[in-house]
């Protein structure tokens, strides 16, 4: 037991130097790279065991989460939103078919299995990364989820420059364009939320079974039904024959939309913290086989794959004309990046750019409303990702 709780104390300070780092820099660093990067050099260096997980008592735990997080992400998904902004959605999802195509052209130069690993968690984020390094290291392709793992690491670092730089050209072309109206006696910012309230109004929001008895759903009846949920969606998944993420993530979406759970449920239960920690934990035995040697190999079909990603949404976004779709270039470059990025760093960047650009507190509101839904949808419409893993899986 002493080992025990040793083991597992070493892996949370490790996730907490990763967290610390990130609060520190205000998220320009991020946590889950600090933490990878650290669990890599300890395990090439030997200063740790290779089954630290399992030493910590982590690994089964790791092992129920994945479906858990699956139906809980479920519960996120707004249906009303995703329908209101639709043009986005077909854009995000524009930018995923983009990174699809160009990196699998890439089979013949990185290998079969390393790319068709890859693709869904640049597609994605954890969800995506623990399902294809899971599926990788159970067929024992233990190269390809180590790379895996390290593109989730890093794909931030990619994404993030490239969108940030997207939504600084549309905050100005909005800014231009906000101001030639206002010289016209019109305020666009006005128009906008008169036209939102009067779509609004006389519409009646039926209660739902959730929110009338939302007092009875404390931390353990949200654990039950998650839990419960969870092995429905497994079980189910095991008789249609369709990966247990993608049912999982369908039966949250349907039980929320019903009312039977609340939205978020595991911010309800109060246990998402825990949650995400132990997925994140199963990631990582996926960089305890990784040498040195592997390591230096790692980095050509790295930076191949996400040269071929930049490359494909480039050509979806501004040569073909995936662009018209949400009627402005720069503004679908940078929801076709949301998918390496994800909540909250769409948000993290909306807020900067608007902040930056708006010179008043209208138009920073002005340029927020126009600019954060797109990118936070388009970042949610990724999660399209455990989709692609789904289909992924069965092809390693």
């Amino acid at each position: 037991m002493s080992d025990m709780l040793l083991w597992f104390s070493v892996v949370l300070v490790l996730f907490a130097i990763g967290d610390l780092i990130a609060s520190k820099t205000k998220a320009k660093v991020s946590a889950v790279f600090v933490t990878l990067l650290l669990f890599l050099i300890l395990f090439v260096t030997k200063a740790i065991p290779a089954d630290i997980i399992e030493k910590a008592g982590m690994t089964a735990a790791a092992s129920w989460s994945v479906p858990m997080i699956m139906f809980s992400m479920g519960t996120m998904l707004n249906v009303k939103q995703f329908i209101d902004e639709w043009r986005t959605v077909l854009t995000a999802w524009l930018g995923i078919v983009a990174v699809i195509v160009c990196v699998s052209l890439c089979i013949p130069l990185f290998g079969k299995s390393t790319v068709l690993t890859s693709i869904p968690v640049i597609n994605g984020a954890l969800p995506a990364t623990t399902i294809m390094t899971q599926a990788a290291l159970e067929k024992g392709l233990t190269l390809a989820a180590a790379t895996a793992t390290v593109v989730f690491a890093i794909q931030k670092f990619i994404g993030t420059p490239i969108a940030s730089r997207a939504a600084l050209q549309e905050a100005n072309r909005l800014l231009v364009e906000y101001h030639e109206a206002k010289s016209k006696g019109i305020d666009l910012a006005n128009v906008d939320t008169d036209k939102k309230e009067a779509e609004n109004t006389g519409t009646k929001v039926k209660q739902a079974f959730c929110e009338k008895y939302d007092k009875y759903y404390s931390t353990n009846v949200c654990i039950f039904f998650i839990a419960l949920f969870s092995y429905l969606g497994y079980e189910l998944s095991e008789i249609i024959h369709v990966n247990y993420s993608i049912v999982c993530l369908v039966v949250g979406v349907i039980v929320t939309r019903i009312g039977i759970v609340p939205k978020d449920i595991l911010e309800k239960g109060k246990i998402k913290g825990f949650i995400n920690m132990v997925v994140f934990a199963a990631v990582i035995p996926s960089l305890a086989k990784v040498s040195l040697t592997d390591l230096i190999s790692l980095f050509v079909p790295i930076v191949g794959m996400f040269a071929a990603s930049i490359i494909g949404i480039f050509l979806m976004m501004k040569v073909l004309p995936g662009w018209k779709i949400i009627g402005s270039k720069p503004l679908a470059f940078g929801v076709g990046f949301c998918q390496m990025l994800g909540f909250p760093t769409t948000y993290l960047i909306s807020n900067e750019v608007c902040n930056a650009v708006g010179e008043t507190e209208e138009e920073r509101a002005y340029l927020m409303s126009k600019i954060m839904p797109k990118l936070v949808v388009g970042g949610m419409a990724c999660m399209i990702s455990i989709v692609v893993a789904g289909l992924m899986v069965p092809m390693l």
